[in-house]
């Protein structure tokens, strides 16, 4: 680490200058605005659900278990980029240091490849749910949960050891600016001096085995879902699946809606100004839906919320 930070600060001579939306004054002060709400409102979020997860027997199962691990996955993803990017919105200066760089580039990419597999875990989770439901408990034992969780998280710190150590060690040839709001690899590799096609390839492939395939395994899995629940002549168990599935299909789309527009197509995105606001909505928007999703769409986490309140108010009383 201490190697590469050093052939990055060489490369660069001073501190990158991250560009973000400075060509635009007053969408600034807006953002600005925007981007701490929704911060505020992530924080909050995603702190209740895993605290409502751990603390309400109800939810120890393995759907809200890899929830509150989806949770605590954006909650540290937006407050690597956040704090950074309303520091630059707010004030003229829109420098960071080769190291301050260097932690978001590696955390950013883990937390977001560790998403991209969780999300994936979890659609296997709902699988078992709809299509196995007598063997549930069975297969998704909490061993197996853990190892799941424990894939994710490992998928995450590999790929972000291997494509930001390789995009650091490029040499930048005292290029600084980054015509981005955030140390992403795209736009990292866009500041190097030599030729980067070898890193766009090895850019791409990564995006194939940390994004398309997992979109692949949640497409097949909502496949035999959607199977089953057309056997289904119950209205209940057809509500009943459509609740269990539904949260979790309207996060998968609005991540992999976003995210994959970025890393398959990084030249087209990244030539235009359309990048950095696709990128703001899997980065910042994203996580601050996911509670509002999980828990005005799901009975369980708004049941369980109320018994806590109940019970803080029956021990104050």
């Amino acid at each position: 680490m201490n190697r590469v930070m050093k052939t990055s600060n060489e490369s660069v001579g001073g501190d990158f200058i991250l560009v973000g939306f400075s060509d635009q004054p007053q969408l600034e002060k807006i953002l600005f605005v925007l981007v701490l709400t929704c911060y505020l409102l992530t924080l909050a979020g995603n702190t209740t659900i895993i605290l409502v997860s751990s603390l309400d027997s109800m939810l120890h199962t393995p759907m809200y278990y890899f929830l509150t691990h989806l949770s605590f996955v954006d909650l540290c993803l937006t407050t690597t980029i956040v704090p950074q990017l309303l520091w630059n919105l707010h004030g003229p200066s829109k420098t960071i240091t080769p190291i301050g760089c260097a932690i978001q580039l590696y955390m950013s990419l883990a937390l977001g490849s560790t998403e991209c597999i969780l999300l994936a875990v979890m659609a296997f989770d709902r699988y078992a749910a709809v299509c196995r439901p007598l063997h549930y408990a069975i297969v998704m034992h909490p061993r197996l949960c853990q190892s799941l969780a424990g894939m994710a998280w490992l998928s995450g710190l590999g790929n972000t050891l291997i494509q930001g150590t390789i995009t650091l060690r490029l040499p930048f040839c005292g290029n600084r600016k980054i015509y981005h709001f955030i140390c992403e690899v795209p736009a990292m590799i866009k500041l190097a001096c030599v030729d980067i096609h070898a890193n766009e390839v090895q850019l791409f492939m990564a995006s194939l085995v940390l994004l398309l395939l997992p979109l692949s395994l949640i497409l097949i899995s909502y496949g035999f879902i959607a199977q089953a629940v057309m056997r289904i002549r119950s209205v209940q168990a057809w509500r009943k699946a459509l609740g269990t599935c539904g949260s979790h299909l309207l996060v998968v789309s609005l991540f992999y809606g976003t995210i994959t527009a970025v890393y398959i197509h990084p030249n087209s995105s990244y030539a235009h100004s359309q990048g950095r606001f696709i990128t703001l909505l899997y980065t910042v928007l994203t996580p601050t839906l996911n509670p509002l999703i999980y828990t005005l769409r799901n009975k369980d986490v708004k049941g369980a919320l109320k018994r806590l309140v109940q019970k803080d108010w029956s021990k104050r009383n």
